[in-house]
């Protein structure tokens, strides 16, 4: 088994949320010592030198390793850029923490009896947030054209959003939207697409005031204006952004109480996870997302666990995560690549998913954070999940060796070696599966590339297997399964995967308004991805936050969207 790294001449690492080289904390750093790099002496700096605000401002704090490129929500395309997105706007419908779709700005819908044309009554108390776009600055009330205005900027060529895809071939851009009065908004459909109140509730969808689009230009992207629960303060990029409270939000608690309950969010920076970490363990960040590999098991045991010397410092918070980790596998009979590769042979495809323990990589590799993945492509967490009706692979090297034999490879003799393309946090995986599949005979070589170069790869159908990940952009298995509906381009459909009885169910399964049986076909679909093995499903994630004691209300969804409005400190 071999590791091969490329990196350009400038030494740029993975833009995965890991841009400094991993770093060793000390298990008793809450005692005492701790091992650092440059990064992190800034922030003992900052600790030791900076005085603690006296104000009694309820202010949640969190970091953003890799910065926020804009606050438009048309290019909303990464959790970065979500994150205060959906703390500045509102959507039509949005997703509670169970993944229901739920009234937001609309507080009801019909659906018509052929399912095209949706019509969704908005509620009459949103304002726009105060705003210099408006006469004497007052934010103004949100009506149907406010929506109808913002969704056609979605699809609209000179907005260059990367969220037009969403509606392709799905909507009319002529005359599928339409503000029928102030308080009534219709959405028009080609055909039917039941998934769509997902699509809705995606930040792509956040509501725009039109004033402000055309007041501030390109410079709109640091000049939001929504409805949302907070609006922004002050923006120094580099340095940090302040949300302050929307005096005017619409929303309000069981008891009255006006949403939301803090004054204020503020984001810092800092592109260091070790500099995150200390600053959580200080009081300075409220919570962080994630662990990072180079401390993990100095937080957590191998059973995922908070290790006993943090119990009472902080709490570990876990949550079903809709993504899947992935090996893909590029299958397209009509490319060379493909030609010249024994991957093209679904047996030795179905000897890889057999050939590694995912349970015991799991364990050793991520603390026991996810679930190995030994059913299907869609994760745990969506409705259609069900471990007990699809069945993926587990460990079994015999069944192995067997599929290598009747592949024409006994024992993996005359095989040529396999190429895996990853990025570097993933090397560690790679080389253990590679390992793990030299016992039966698979020889696999690692090579560590640039994430930018992954994504041009397996793009352009030039990567015959590679490591890949799917994040739901909407709580629905339909988001899952078309990354292997032949007629969609590369991406979604990396692997090529063509199959007309899939095909058929796909599209059948998108016209089908019974929740049971289009579950059901969900799952037939899902089992006929894994029996095809274009794919070696690896796990299904979890969102992992290391929280402080302090905060009251501060919970977790599938989409990992942070969610504030119900916080309180």
């Amino acid at each position: 088994m071999k590791i091969k790294r490329k990196f350009s001449q400038c030494g740029c690492w993975s833009d995965e949320g890991r841009q400094t080289k991993l770093l060793k904390i000390k298990k008793h750093f809450a005692f005492g010592h701790i091992k650092y790099i440059s990064g992190f002496i800034c922030a003992l700096w900052l600790i030791g030198c900076s005085s603690p605000t006296q104000s009694n401002k309820k202010v949640f704090r969190y970091n953003e390793q890799t910065g926020i490129a804009t606050l438009d929500p048309v290019f909303a395309k990464n959790q970065s850029i979500m994150w205060p997105v959906h703390q500045i706007y509102n959507t039509l419908v949005e997703t509670d923490s169970n993944l229901n779709i739920v009234p937001s700005l609309a507080k009801s819908w019909d659906v018509s009896g052929d399912r095209l044309l949706y019509t969704f009554h908005l509620r009459n108390d949103v304002f726009f947030q105060d705003n210099d776009a408006f006469p004497s600055g007052k934010g103004r009330k949100m009506i149907a054209s406010d929506i109808e205005y913002s969704f056609k900027r979605i699809i609209d060529k000179q907005t260059a959003s990367s969220g037009a895809w969403i509606f392709n071939n799905k909507v009319n851009a002529d005359d599928g939207f339409h503000a029928v009065n102030d308080s009534t908004f219709q959405l028009k459909l080609i055909r039917p697409f039941n998934p769509i109140l997902g699509l809705l509730s995606m930040q792509y969808c956040s509501v725009v005031a039109k004033e402000a689009v055309e007041k501030y230009g390109k410079d709109f992207r640091s000049h939001p204006c929504g409805t949302g629960p907070f609006q922004l303060k002050s923006w120094e990029e580099g340095q940090d952004m302040i949300l302050i409270k929307n005096q005017h939000y619409f929303e309000q608690d069981s008891t009255g109480e006006r949403l939301p309950y803090l004054d204020a969010i503020k984001i810092s920076f800092f592109d260091n996870r070790a500099t995150e970490f200390l600053l959580l363990r200080q009081g300075q960040l409220d919570f962080t997302n994630d662990i990072d590999a180079s401390f993990k098991d100095e937080v957590l045991n191998k059973k995922g666990e908070l290790r006993k010397e943090w119990e009472g410092k902080l709490i570990l918070s876990k949550h079903p995560y809709l993504n899947t980790e992935y090996l893909g596998i590029l299958i397209d009979p009509a490319n060379p690549l493909v030609q010249q590769s024994p991957l093209r042979l679904k047996k030795i495809r179905q000897a890889i998913n057999y050939g590694f323990n995912r349970p015991k990589m799991m364990m050793y590799l991520r603390n026991s954070i996810g679930i190995p993945a030994e059913s299907g492509f869609v994760p745990a967490g969506l409705p259609s999940f069900d471990s007990s009706i699809v069945k993926g692979y587990h460990f079994d090297p015999a069944h192995s060796r067997q599929l290598l034999a009747e592949a024409g490879y006994p024992d993996g003799k005359g095989m040529p070696e396999i190429k895996l393309l990853t990025v570097d946090i993933y090397a560690d995986l790679g080389s253990f599966i590679a390992k793990e599949l030299e016992e039966i005979g698979v020889h696999v070589q690692v090579e560590v590339v640039q994430k930018s170069l992954l994504l041009e790869e397996t793009a352009k159908s030039q990567a015959v297997f590679f490591r890949g990940s799917w994040i739901a952009d909407y709580p629905d298995a339909e988001n899952y399964l078309s990354v292997f509906y032949s007629k969609n381009p590369a991406p979604p459909n990396y692997t090529r995967y063509n199959n007309p009885v899939f095909d058929q169910l796909y599209e059948k399964s998108l016209v089908e308004n019974n929740d049971s049986l289009r579950n059901k076909m969900y799952r037939q679909m899902d089992q006929m991805v894994i029996d095809d093995a274009p794919v070696v499903p690896l796990w299904y994630d979890e969102v992992i936050h290391l929280v402080s004691p302090s905060l009251k209300g501060f919970g977790a969804n599938g989409l990992n969207l942070l969610e504030l409005r119900r916080v309180r400190k």
